[in-house]
């Protein structure tokens, strides 16, 4: 226990940045169980020291990760430290952790006076757990940078978010304060290219090559002994994310990615589920309602722009990374589903098609409420916004 309680200690004086993700001014953290999920390299440990931080009461950093774990269950190292007077106990990467869900259970309904944040992989779900904590933990979901705060950070400015009326109703006024005070046109290739996660900061130069390496370790680490994968899954998964990365977005043919793969169509479902959880691609879904695994997405998109540029063989096209960023921005705080007529359609509401500088209307033309995402324009008029301000929502 003595190591466990040193190693805290010693991560207590890490040096943390400034600059703190969008989640942590929206996550109630009086809750007593608070489970934050994403990806790897998405910010999850800078977040929960940032609030240990701030936490003036007895606390404990604890990684689930730790060797400790795979010999001593976690209530009972909680019930030690609860002794020696801890309240607040926060815990890095549950997944890694077997008994994650039945020991988080136990802890909550024990001790009404203590005070727990959980991380984990965005393959972490609820319903994956041996035991019910979905009436105990308040669960979030931390998305990868948004393209206002790539800005913030390389400006040192500190542009606030937009909801997505304000957008629809004020973009012109909006767009053109933004652009006064920053180059947007020249930020957003850069934001496309390594700006959707905060490890861009240790070299963009070698961002790709450690993009590549993360989604590598979570297919392996995550994904694969989460759901107890068969090591021909793992080789399926990954030579289909590499026939994705080639031509998404993809309207997928099941049965021929099954052949490709001689795997069944109910695998390939599962392995494009599986990727989806675990926030590598992005299906998109004619409607919310009743999805589920098994059932055909409309279209498949990697889960945001840098990865088009890692896993691709070659250079992006513009038109697949300009659907991927208004699919990924959106989702991190909406609904989005395919429409009948233009790309996307948003909380069943407004229709949206996704161009370059020489789009028309002609797609959406007649359909009620429906807007047009323009790319390389600093601002807009009437329904046309421009691509880059869909970046603010968070």
């Amino acid at each position: 226990m003595e190591r466990l309680i040193t190693l805290s200690k010693r991560k207590e004086t890490t040096s943390l940045p400034n600059f703190t993700r969008y989640l942590k001014h929206e996550i109630d953290w009086s809750q007593r169980l608070v489970l934050i999920l994403g990806h790897r390299g998405a910010g999850k440990t800078t977040l929960i020291l940032q609030r240990m931080s701030e936490v003036k009461d007895s606390k404990i950093y604890l990684s689930l990760d730790d060797f400790h774990f795979e010999e001593n269950r976690l209530v009972l190292a909680i019930e030690e430290l609860y002794t020696l007077g801890y309240r607040y106990f926060f815990l890095d990467e549950a997944h890694r952790y077997v008994n994650w869900s039945v020991d988080l259970k136990t802890i909550f309904d024990s001790y009404e006076d203590i005070h727990v944040v959980v991380s984990g992989s965005s393959i972490l779900g609820l319903e994956k757990g041996k035991a019910d904590l979905s009436r105990r933990a308040a669960v979030y979901r931390l998305a990868g940078m948004s393209f206002r705060e790539f800005i913030n950070l390389e400006s040192g400015k500190n542009f606030p978010t937009y909801s997505l009326t304000e957008i629809l109703e004020s973009h012109i006024g909006i767009s053109n304060k933004i652009s006064d005070e920053v180059d947007v046109l020249n930020l957003f290739p850069e934001y496309l290219q390594y700006g959707y996660f905060p490890f861009y900061r240790m070299g963009k130069d070698l961002y790709l090559t450690r993009l590549l390496q993360t989604t590598h370790l979570v297919l392996e680490m995550d994904i694969g002994p989460f759901e107890e994968i068969a090591h021909k899954t793992m080789r399926n998964m990954k030579k289909l994310l590499f026939v994705l990365s080639e031509s998404v977005p993809f309207t997928p043919n099941i049965l021929k990615l099954a052949e490709k793969l001689d795997a069944s169509r109910n695998t390939v479902l599962k392995i494009l589920d599986l990727l989806s959880q675990a926030q590598i691609l992005n299906l998109l879904h004619a409607s919310t309602q009743g999805i589920s695994q098994l059932q055909k997405p409309e279209k498949v998109y990697l889960q945001n722009s840098n990865l088009a540029f890692a896993l691709g063989p070659s250079e992006p096209n513009p038109g697949n990374i300009r659907e991927t960023f208004f699919l990924n921005q959106l989702q991190a705080k909406h609904q989005v589903t395919a429409p009948k007529f233009g790309d996307f359609m948003i909380d069943d509401q407004f229709v949206f098609e996704v161009g370059g500088p020489n789009k028309t209307a002609h797609q959406i033309q007649g359909v009620p409420s429906s807007f047009l995402a323009i790319d390389n324009i600093k601002s807009g008029s009437g329904n046309k916004i421009p691509l880059w301000l869909f970046g603010f929502l968070y």
